[in-house]
């Protein structure tokens, strides 16, 4: 029984992984600093993740941009702090939901669209926190400012203009059940 439960996670990690690599690779052609950092709409998968498989899901978040680095030529000392930041900003909104709010996960209220999407946004601020001095200390040539806009950017807009769409569509329509 429980080689079964390890196999199910195992799975539901490689398929999460594979989901973000068949996102993000296309979109690597669309660079804004050339090695550094592009348009990237995969981002609308971090709160998904988070909310719905939990701290896998952040780690699947987490990998699935690393394994886009290498296999993108992009691969790169900063890319610590990216594992670090694309682990940590999907569990933080895993915690908000899960651990501070006061109510379970839903997006049926506008109220609770209002915290999801202030929670967003601040993850992606932290996000860009943790990158940006990482890139900026490592590659001085390389424009933080830029730099660190672009995965503020990134980090909240797809995740709010795209993601928040498709949370309806899995809550609602497809029967997800947040991760507890």
């Amino acid at each position: 029984m429980k080689d079964k439960k390890i196999s199910d996670v195992l799975l539901t990690f490689l398929l999460q992984v594979i989901v973000y690599l068949v996102v993000s690779i296309p979109f690597k052609v669309m660079e804004v600093i050339p090695g550094f950092t592009d348009i990237r709409p995969v981002t609308l998968l971090g709160p998904i993740y988070a909310v719905f498989f939990g701290p896998q899901g952040c780690l699947a978040f987490a990998a699935g941009n690393l394994i886009t680095d290498i296999v993108s030529d992009s691969l790169r000392w900063s890319c610590i702090a990216g594992f670090i930041a694309n682990f940590g900003g999907p569990y933080l909104i895993y915690l908000y939901w899960t651990r501070i709010s006061k109510e379970s996960f839903s997006l049926r209220t506008g109220k609770n669209i209002l915290k999801h999407i202030a929670v967003v946004i601040i993850t992606a601020v932290i996000t860009s926190a943790i990158i940006t001095p990482a890139v900026a200390l490592v590659y001085p040539d390389v424009d933080a400012a830029l730099f660190a806009v672009m995965v503020v950017l990134n980090t909240a807009a797809f995740p709010i203009v795209l993601g928040i769409p498709l949370i309806f569509l899995m809550q609602e329509e497809l029967g997800f059940e947040p991760h507890k």
